[in-house]
């Protein structure tokens, strides 16, 4: 994929994430900055590198990991509690500004990339992008808008992870206070466990 390096240029800026949103499974709650290979919507096809996924808030981290697409035409739109046990969140802030390519508006359109690398439910346009920009550009992650909820997330790319970005503990979701706001805020309940 050819990127046009001014244009990439006018869509890098300086962005600093304070208190975004990282959920995860509970297994990994110890290391809540590490990461792994995986096929997600910015990873690396060619596992040339790793990624940090974070949301601007509870709603958009929790769709993003946990709702995703599963309740699409379906009326009762319900998780059971004993599935939200499952995960952890941990608060994320980075300690000096990150160089982030903002593609929350037109900035796939500008480089001339399909608009599914940032909004559609496959993949692959996402995956070429970001291996296109960490092989040829000084850039430490992507800032983009939620396909679900439009808020703000961002990709970081782990050369940036340990020298830019520190942690909270993380803790059980199911502990979080606004867990069940978030979750209606997105039209999704919980079933209590007997």
């Amino acid at each position: 994929m050819k990127l046009d390096r001014r244009i990439i240029g006018d869509l890098a800026i300086s962005f600093q994430p304070q208190r975004y949103l990282r959920v995860m499974p509970v297994a990994h709650m110890s290391t809540p900055l590490g990461m792994g290979f995986g096929h997600s919507r910015f990873s690396s096809p060619s596992q040339a590198f790793k990624l940090l996924y974070l949301a601007q808030d509870l709603a958009t981290a929790v769709a993003e990991t946990i709702v995703r697409d599963r309740f699409e035409g379906e009326i009762d739109r319900v998780l059971d509690e004993s599935e939200i046990e499952n995960w952890a969140v941990a608060e994320v802030t980075a300690s000096a500004p990150l160089a982030v390519l903002d593609l929350r508006t037109t900035g796939l359109l500008r480089l001339g990339v399909s608009t599914d690398a940032a909004r559609a439910k496959a993949h692959r346009e996402g995956q070429d992008l970001s291996e296109a920009v960490h092989e040829s550009f000084a850039i430490d992650g992507l800032l983009y808008a939620s396909r679900l909820t439009a808020a703000n997330c961002i990709a970081v790319y782990d050369r940036a992870v340990s020298e830019k970005l520190t942690s909270s503990p993380a803790v059980e979701l199911i502990k979080q206070v606004d867990l069940i706001p978030a979750l209606r805020s997105v039209g999704v309940s919980v079933r209590a466990m007997r």
